[in-house]
């Protein structure tokens, strides 16, 4: 919901009311009252909401369920947050279907795993091998 996805926002960014009002020109008064659910912005202001936190207007007022998670915040522009999943006993996962769907995932399609200190991501193959012919044909031209 709106009201949830402006106070998880304005926290995440280290915000104030006060500092968020400024920036979009309005009264603290007039953002508290959506922070608490009084009021609505109007869609000019929702499109300045959604650049200064990153997301898109649709992001900012729509609360996707999330298996797993009680609230996700809205997602970057360009990013998805597809909630959480759980590994099973032989390091299984299911990939939320909104990601299988985006992405053309079925059952016999290859995942390239990646990984950093942070984390893990999965890529489709076709995407990576693709990425890394592009690669090996530049550093042979360079050469």
């Amino acid at each position: 919901m709106l009201k949830d996805n402006l106070v998880m926002l304005r926290n995440l960014h280290g915000f104030s009311q006060e500092g968020v009002a400024e920036k979009i020109g309005i009264s603290r008064q007039a953002y508290a009252k959506w922070e608490s659910g009084a009021t609505v912005p109007d869609v000019e202001k929702c499109a300045l909401l959604a650049e200064l936190y990153g997301t898109t207007v649709d992001s900012l007022i729509r609360t996707e369920p999330a298996e797993g998670a009680e609230m996700l915040p809205p997602a970057p522009k360009g990013k998805n947050i597809w909630g959480s999943v759980a590994v099973g006993d032989r390091g299984q996962i299911v990939i939320p279907k909104g990601a299988r769907d985006l992405f053309g995932l079925s059952g016999g399609k290859r995942l390239i795993v990646l990984s950093d200190e942070n984390g893990i991501a999965l890529i489709p193959d076709e995407a990576f091998m693709d990425r890394m012919r592009t690669a090996m044909e530049r550093g042979m031209e360079k050469a």
